[in-house]
């Protein structure tokens, strides 16, 4: 039994050294290059494969690394045991890209029996099946669900114009922003008097204006006051030269966020139009007019409906004319006051666009009960409007409005006044070049004529400003005024004395039911700005007046070369 056991355990040494010969030959054959760790952790790609073969170790010396050992390949997984007993350096996190929305995953073809990854190989292989809803994630995680994910757009920011960089730049007083600005220019007026055979002379203009900006976190208050001075040279008699000034103080304030006060006064020095019948024969010059007032109201909002009421005032006054033969005549019956009121509704229909209705009524009362011809011009008017305020200011900012308006006068002999009216002020940006402005303005006007109970003014314009470079811009304009004289007597020819225009020295007359004037006017402009104070302008205009009546047709012909100086 024991020579058995001891030939048993030879030959199971014989047998294994001799397997372990084999063995060593064939794993010489094997493998190639680097001598692998058996402690390493298998690689990412070996986990997938369906089984391991084990790697051979050559036999140690001596105890460590040889001395030409190197450190695992590259494909070795990132867990385990490491016996290298080195630091690892930690690999940067990289950010899965998020999957866009409605973008398709690539088609992969399906396979059945998938090769097995090579080390280098990083991105894993996706079936087409699992393409359309599920992509591998991190290594031992389970699948990521390639749901579209919908993220709210980024709203791009409202188109914004660079500043001009030929605005004024103003001055601040106070808590007040203003800007002064004046404009000189000369030219040449083919008929200044307005008549029929004008003759032509040099025109000479200066208009100072003033704008004032309050700068208040709450409430508002600014102003507008614009004045020309035209002459003539050589002057004509009557003296044409002649004064203007518009000016406006506007004021708000807000007493809730839904409630506000606005308050304001305004003050027109003026005179009559040279072609006027209601000047006097024999003038040495204009007469000049003054209308001030004032006016205050209260408006209250309902979250989109916004009701206000306004109360209103003003005085016209006019002075004596100036006679040639020295002596003066007055003006006393022509001056009178009005007062009115006016209710206005609006509704917000959307941001930018709340159209309203307004009905407004007022009372004119002279000074004297009957004018110098023995009239009561004394009356009463009512006016009801239908329109739409815009705020839309990268395109469209103003008010426009249609209505009918009347008035009644006290004296019976004067036969009421009415018809369609159309107001407004718009700016249209067709372009971030091209501006264009549209106009519109009807009102009533006393009377001084017999058996003429006022005269009806409508206006309507169009001016467009083109940018051909920020400090070059062109301008072009056009203008129609419809004007009736609703009833009676008006001038027919001139007579008299020659040296006066025709309106002013006309003796001669013609009864006729309505008077009809019919104005036009062209005109195009260019402005070189040479920086933020002083620009040069240029402008031709050309006018004219056609009639029902005969002997009051004119043209003219205006070039006006000016300066502005502005801060």
């Amino acid at each position: 039994m024991r020579r058995f056991r001891i030939c048993n355990l030879r030959a199971l040494r014989a047998g294994i050294a001799a397997g372990a010969l084999a063995w060593c030959a064939t794993a010489h054959a094997q493998v190639t290059g680097a001598i692998q760790d058996p402690l390493t952790p298998p690689s990412d790609s070996e986990q997938k494969l369906p089984y391991r073969k084990f790697k051979p170790v050559a036999p140690q010396a001596q105890l460590g690394p040889p001395p030409n050992f190197t450190p695992p390949p590259s494909g070795a997984g990132s867990t385990g045991f490491d016996a290298t007993n080195a630091r690892k350096k930690q690999k940067p996190k990289t950010k899965q890209p998020t999957p866009k929305a409605n973008v398709a995953a690539p088609h992969v073809p399906l396979e059945t029996n998938p090769a097995p990854a090579k080390p280098q190989d990083s991105a894993p292989v996706v079936s087409s099946a699992a393409a359309g809803s599920f992509a591998s994630g991190a290594p031992g995680q389970p699948p990521v669900a390639l749901t579209p994910v919908y993220t709210q757009p980024k709203r791009r920011k409202a188109h914004t114009e660079p500043p001009d960089p030929y605005a004024a730049i103003g001055m601040r007083a106070g808590t007040f922003l203003l800007y002064p600005a004046i404009e000189l220019s000369i030219g040449r007026d083919s008929n200044p008097s307005q008549s029929p055979g004008g003759r032509g002379a040099t025109t000479y203009t200066a208009a100072p204006e003033l704008k004032v900006q309050s700068d208040w976190a709450r409430h508002e208050l600014k102003a507008d006051l614009r004045g020309t001075y035209t002459a003539y040279s050589p002057d004509e008699t009557p003296s044409l030269s002649r004064p203007y000034f518009n000016g406006k103080v506007d004021g708000r304030i807000d007493v809730t966020k839904n409630d506000k006060i606005e308050l304001g006064v305004r003050d027109l020095v003026s005179t009559d139009n040279p072609n006027s019948p209601n000047l006097q024969a024999g003038l040495s010059k204009l007469p000049i007019y003054t209308t001030f007032g004032g006016y205050g109201g209260y408006t209250h909002r309902f979250n989109r409906l916004e009701l206000g009421v306004k109360g209103d005032a003003e005085r016209t006054v006019y002075q004596d004319s100036k006679l040639i033969d020295g002596t003066s005549a007055s003006n006393e019956d022509r001056n009178y006051n009005q007062y009115g009121g006016t209710f206005r509704a609006g509704y917000e229909l959307y941001p930018g666009m709340t159209p309203f209705v307004e009905v407004g009524g007022d009372t004119r009362k002279h000074d004297l009960a009957t004018d110098f011809f023995g009239f009561q011009r004394d009356s009463n008017g009512f006016t009801a409007k239908i329109g739409s305020t815009f705020e839309m200011r990268q395109f469209l900012t103003g008010e426009v409005a249609i209505g009918y308006t009347k008035r009644d006068y006290a004296d019976s002999r004067l036969a009421p006044l009415s018809g369609l009216i159309g107001n407004g002020s718009l700016i249209w940006t067709a372009t971030p070049l091209t501006t264009v402005k549209f106009t519109a303005a009807s009102t009533i006007a006393e009377s001084t004529t017999p058996d003429v109970s006022g005269i009806f003014y409508r206006d309507v314009g169009v001016q467009v400003d083109h940018e051909f470079r920020r400090w070059l811009v062109g301008t072009l304009k056009a203008g129609f005024g419809y004007d009736t004289y609703v009833g009676g007597t008006v001038p027919l020819t001139a007579g008299g004395t020659t040296e006066l225009c025709s309106c002013v020295a006309s003796t001669a007359t013609t009864t006729t039911p309505d008077r009809k004037d019919k104005r036009y006017s062209l005109g195009a402009g260019l402005t070189y700005k040479l920086n933020r104070m002083v620009q040069i302008k240029g402008e031709f205009r050309q006018e004219w007046l056609r009639s029902n009546v005969s002997g009051v047709d004119y043209t003219a012909s205006i070039f006006l070369l000016g300066l502005r100086l502005q801060y």
